[in-house]
Order: C-alpha cells, then sequence, then structure tokens
C-alpha cells in the first residue's frame, strides 16, 4: 500500500502545484515561476535532508542516480512549461500525465516485477490518466496564458491591444501563439525525461534518504535556473504571485518527496498513481471554477478510480 498511498499523495500535491503555477505563469512568466518553485524547494527540502539520518555509506552509482534524477526533472518541467506556453492544455497535459507509464515500462524493463492484474490495473489507470486530462473543443489559448479563474468562465479568444490574436500569425519574437506540432514536441520530450527521472529518483530513494533525492533536484534548478535569472535580474515577485509560488513549490518538493518514498516499495506503481495529478487538476477546476467536464474526462476519471480501487484490493 505504500506505493498507492506515496502516488495518490504525490498526485495531489502535483495537482495544487500545477493550478497554481498555471496562475502565476501569467503574472510572472513560466520560467520565473520555475525559479521560484525551485527556490522554495530548497528551502522546504534543505532542513529535512539536514535531520535526515545518512547511509551508511554514499556510493558514487547513488550520486549518479541523484544527478539523473535533478537533471531529468529540471528539464522535464522545463520542456513542459514550454509546451504550455505555446500550446493547448488540452494537447500538452495529457501527453506530459504519460510519464507514469514511461517509467512504468522502464521500471519494468530494468527488472521491477508486476503481477498480471496489477498490470491490467495500471494500464487502465494509464488510459483514464489521459482520457480525463482530454478537454472538449475550445479556442486556441496559449497556456502560458492560462487562467484558472477566467478560462473556467470565458471561452473567448486570446485579446492583445484591443484586438483577439491570430494564432497564425507570429510574434515580434518570430514564434506563433498556438504551435501545436512543437507543443506537442516539448510535451513529448517532457513525458520523457520525467519518467526517466521518477526511476532514477525511485531508485536512489531506496539508498538514500527521500529528501535527499528532492533536494538534489532543486539544487540542479538552482544552478541552472535561479543563478542566471538572477544575474540577468528577472528573478522578479509579485505580491499577488507570493502565495501562488510557495503553494507551487511546497506542492512540487512535498510531492517528490512522497513519490520517492512510495517508490520504495514500488516504481511502476508509484509512478502510474502520481501521474493523476492532470485528472485530479481537472476534477478541482470543475468544482472551484465551474470547468465543464466531456463525456471523454468523465470516462477517464471513472476508469481511474475503478483502477485504483481494484489496484488497492489485490496489493492489500
Amino acid at each position: 500500500m505504500t506505493a498507492i498511498i506515496g502516488g495518490l499523495g504525490a498526485a495531489v500535491l502535483w495537482a495544487v502545484a500545477t493550478l497554481c503555477s498555471s496562475r502565476s505563469s501569467r503574472m510572472l512568466g513560466s520560467r520565473v515561476v520555475l525559479g521560484w518553485v525551485m527556490v522554495v524547494g530548497v528551502v522546504i527540502a534543505l532542513p529535512v535532508a539536514i535531520v535526515s539520518p545518512p547511509p551508511d555509506t554514499l556510493a558514487p552509482s547513488t550520486l549518479v542516480l541523484l544527478g539523473i534524477a535533478g537533471i531529468c526533472y529540471v528539464i522535464g518541467l522545463q520542456c513542459t512549461y514550454a509546451g504550455l506556453r505555446i500550446g493547448k492544455v488540452s494537447i500538452v497535459a495529457p501527453i506530459v500525465a504519460t510519464e507514469g507509464a514511461v517509467a512504468a515500462v522502464i521500471a519494468i524493463a530494468l527488472g521491477d516485477s508486476v503481477g498480471l492484474v496489477a498490470g491490467l490495473m495500471l494500464a487502465a489507470i494509464a488510459a483514464g490518466v489521459v482520457l480525463s486530462t482530454l478537454e472538449p473543443g475550445r479556442t486556441d489559448v496559449a497556456a502560458g496564458d492560462f487562467d484558472v479563474v477566467i478560462d473556467a468562465i470565458d471561452d473567448a479568444p486570446p485579446i492583445q491591444a484591443g484586438r483577439p490574436i491570430d494564432p497564425t500569425v507570429r510574434t515580434a519574437t518570430g514564434e506563433r501563439p498556438i504551435d501545436t506540432r512543437r507543443a506537442t514536441i516539448f510535451a513529448i520530450g517532457g513525458a520523457l525525461f520525467f519518467g526517466v527521472g521518477l526511476v532514477a529518483s525511485g531508485r536512489a530513494a531506496s539508498l538514500v534518504p527521500v529528501a535527499w533525492v528532492a533536494l538534489s533536484a532543486r539544487l540542479v534548478g538552482v544552478l541552472v535556473v535561479v543563478i542566471p535569472l538572477v544575474m540577468q535580474g528577472r528573478l522578479r515577485l509579485t505580491r499577488l504571485a507570493l502565495p501562488l509560488v510557495v503553494l507551487a513549490g511546497a506542492g512540487e518538493v512535498l510531492g517528490s518527496m512522497l513519490s520517492a518514498w512510495g517508490s520504495r516499495e514500488s516504481i511502476p506503481i508509484t509512478a502510474v498513481m502520481g501521474s493523476q495529478f492532470a485528472a485530479i487538476a481537472a476534477v478541482v477546476a470543475f468544482l472551484l471554477f465551474g470547468e465543464r467536464l466531456g463525456r471523454l474526462q468523465v470516462a477517464g476519471v471513472v476508469l481511474i478510480v475503478t483502477g485504483v480501487t481494484l489496484l488497492a484490493a489485490v496489493t492489500a
């Protein structure tokens, strides 16, 4: 049950982080939000890592696993943010949510075993995750400008200088406001990097405290994201965005700790459970902001609940 509890707990926390980061990205920009998420993560994980009992030995291979987990996490998150900046949530989210399936396949290929029934339930849950994040057809709005409150009640096209933005016209930087092909490529990259990172962090968590695993990823983020932003004078923060980035950073790092803890029992199960963050975010948006769920999304949620229930019964 540890894998199920850890994965589901991580999914809830990552869903909170997703909702908060989508709103704060509108205020500050995706890369700045990523930087603050790393800073908050270090502030939370560092004290926990300090008080955690160290392992008897620290092999070079363990450091390699921590490095791989950290690098994959930062690159995966950057790919996801890049895809959301130029693509629709309904396209990017379901692709990134397959990270759990990617991690499960990699872990099983490396020797982790799951029973036939549990494997079928994991496949059903992964399919439910994809279905639950397929939004009904809506106006093309780049997710970098996604607002969880406004978009819930306003389906009008994005406005700039009093006129609707034409998704086929390039911006001043040469990018298209909506570029589905590039967004898809970024999302695939995010899913692959997250999948590899989940396996690496899961294996590292069996060798060192989970706080060490979470902290290593945030330290990599500080080096490659935060320090460059500080040197460029771009790491800004507003009063309205402050609680959002704190919640996003806390949700990310605590979710990572729970995921690493659950992976000590089973990487495939924890990874697929954790990938439900997108489905949970969709349900929360429906309850809080009145976003309607399409038939495929409802079917996906039902499939997830059924799969989780049967998986818990099988593994109990």
